[in-house]
């Protein structure tokens, strides 16, 4: 459970805890504050003799950052002993029903209702109590539960935070997350919405027919290996995560794409003039791209839609429209919700995901797959990178479709082929990079900008430097600068500009001339053979020539870079930035 958690604290790591329920029929229960590396010493020092267990490790919803909210919560008696992922929202009312009924609370948390739920409930069998005390909940949860007096049985249920059991060699197993079992066995069953199941020492039981699924990596693909953080670790692996999104995907001969998982709704596809793309976060800028490209390259009217916002708008979203779902984890809660609320209105749903079997991979009528390997790394780096391919794959697809010429495909085709050694050539200006971010991580502020293709890289970049340095940054169109932004540009200021030379270059520099007028520091992502821009910028970080398309791959990399040497120089904890997890399974 340990070296479990170890691997799972990207989800979460403010504080942890486990219950194991020993053979002399208690339960030895252990919480801490922190992360679970920095309680090795104690940890190696403990011996409990038992065979069944859970265990947890935390981002704060409900209550403060202590021991008492940590997970397992108990209920009154200490029997029943429960870990839960997710957000009840009707605990206030359900708290203070219990406490009429004599029930005594003593954590913030809304998990500890759960606990006196299920002890409400329980008449001797832990599966029956369990079923009835999520029927009395709204919200999300991904729960697994312990009883004295239900003995060798673990209980875990699902709704809205994903779950899986892992079937080892001689042992069972249940996760929130691949990672914490793919050392142990890589068979797995996913969990459904809804669905409650049982794990005894000799079998599990889902009240449902389930076939199992294999990991496709390696307990080694969660380590970090020579790299000193998985960040660093996962920005260096983009030229091979990029050449496994992009494996048996291109057709040289006809200029187009192929994407199997697209096949069962080709028809559709064809008729489709309007499309939603739905994200969240750094998956939100990959999305903008998307609608760049469907509508340049596809001829499709293109529109992003963060996934928090799109349920509380009224939407002209309808069946002639499809929407384009981008997730990481494929567990995105807003995401999914959009996906849901889009399926009730009858509208074609497609999902872009890096994690097979996902519930957004469940939910959604068609879908691709990233491909790019597991990202630990709470910043998104491999997979961002990765959905942008996939998004130039699916704009190829949709344009050949309609009017996109073959011509025009090849070169697509060809180029996007070249990524992955583009991408290699790029990733050796780190040892530049890490001299420029030096000069840079005393900063106070800074902005990033960019034109057209670039923007929402501009946006990223910006997004990266905050999460991971915790430096104030924005991410600009660089023509808006002018209405409004330029009031912060000060002697020194450092303005990132992303300018390649493409359709916008001439533009781009217009703008980062107002910049240097005003006496800021440049510094500038260029395209090699642009010897011009050195007499403007401070600082030059050079990528290859390709596609205006494909261009954003590219000049992400030093986006990634600065960001991660910045933090290094600034003494942050990279891998795990303050207040943020990796998979966000809560609205």
């Amino acid at each position: 459970m340990v070296s479990g958690l170890k691997r799972m604290e990207y989800r979460g790591y403010d504080s942890f805890g486990f219950c194991i329920h020993g053979r002399d029929k208690n339960f030895s229960t252990f919480k801490k504050v922190g992360k679970i590396s920095g309680a090795n010493e104690e940890l190696d020092g403990m011996t409990v003799a038992g065979n069944i267990g859970h265990a947890h490790t935390r981002w704060a919803t409900h209550g403060g950052v202590t021991e008492v909210n940590a997970h397992p919560h108990l209920d009154c008696q200490g029997d029943i002993s429960v870990v839960h992922n997710g957000i009840i929202e009707n605990y206030k009312e359900l708290k203070k029903e219990l406490e009429a009924e004599g029930h005594t609370f003593i954590s913030q948390t809304d998990t500890e209702v759960l606990a006196h739920l299920i002890e409400k409930f329980f008449d001797g069998n832990l599966e029956r109590a369990v079923k009835k005390a999520v029927a009395k909940v709204r919200g999300t949860y991904g729960i697994v539960v312990l009883s004295k007096n239900d003995p060798n049985k673990i209980v875990a249920a699902r709704s809205g935070s994903p779950l899986l059991i892992g079937i080892g060699d001689n042992e069972f197993l249940v996760a929130s997350d691949p990672a914490a079992v793919v050392a142990n066995t890589k068979k797995v069953v996913y969990l459904n919405e809804g669905e409650i199941a049982t794990l005894t020492p000799e079998n599990y039981f889902i009240y449902a027919d389930r076939v199992p699924q294999e990991i496709e990596w390696d307990a080694k693909d969660v380590e970090k290996g020579e790299y000193p953080h998985f960040m660093l670790k996962e920005i260096m692996e983009q030229p091979e995560s990029l050449r496994n999104s992009l494996r048996g995907r291109l057709l040289p001969e006809v200029g187009n794409a192929k994407l199997g998982g697209l096949m069962p709704v080709e028809e559709r596809l064809r008729e489709i003039e309007r499309m939603y793309l739905i994200a969240c976060g750094t998956a939100s800028y990959a999305a903008l791209e998307g609608e760049i490209m469907l509508e340049e390259y596809a001829g499709i009217t293109a529109k992003m839609v963060p996934a928090s916002e799109f349920r509380y708008r009224k939407s002209t979203i309808n069946r002639d429209c499809a929407m384009l779902a981008i997730s990481q984890s494929g567990e995105t809660a807003d995401t999914l919700a959009a996906i849901r609320e889009a399926k009730s209105k009858g509208v074609m749903t497609i999902g872009i995901t890096n994690a097979v079997e996902s519930t957004q991979a469940r939910e959604t009528d068609a879908g691709i797959y990233n491909h790019a390997g597991p990202e630990i790394g709470v910043a998104s780096t491999k997979a961002f990178t990765s959905q942008l391919a996939v998004l130039a794959l699916m704009a190829l697809y949709l344009g050949r479709q309609r009017q996109l010429s073959l011509v025009m495909g090849q070169r697509i085709v060809d180029e996007l082929a070249r990524i992955p050694e583009l991408v290699e050539k790029v990733l050796q200006s780190a040892a530049q990079i890490k001299v420029i971010a030096e000069k840079y991580k005393d900063s106070q502020s800074m902005l990033f900008i960019g034109r057209k293709y670039n923007y929402p890289i501009a946006m990223e970049g910006a997004l990266k430097m905050k999460e991971l340095s915790y430096i104030h940054a924005e991410g600009v169109a660089a023509g808006e600068m002018k209405h409004g932004w330029i009031a912060l540009v000060e002697d020194g200021f450092p303005v990132v500009a992303i300018c390649p030379s493409d359709s916008v270059y001439e533009k781009n520099i217009s703008n980062i001339m107002e910049m240097k007028a005003r006496k800021a520091s440049i510094i500038a992502v260029a395209t090699e053979g642009n010897e011009d821009i050195a007499s403007i910028a401070d600082d030059v970080i050079y990528v290859p020539k390709t596609l205006e398309m494909l261009t954003p791959i590219l000049a992400t990399v030093p986006m990634q870079l600065l960001s991660y040497y910045v933090a290094l120089a600034r003494g942050c904890d990279i891998d795990k930035p303050r207040n943020l997890a990796k998979s966000v399974t809560v609205e």
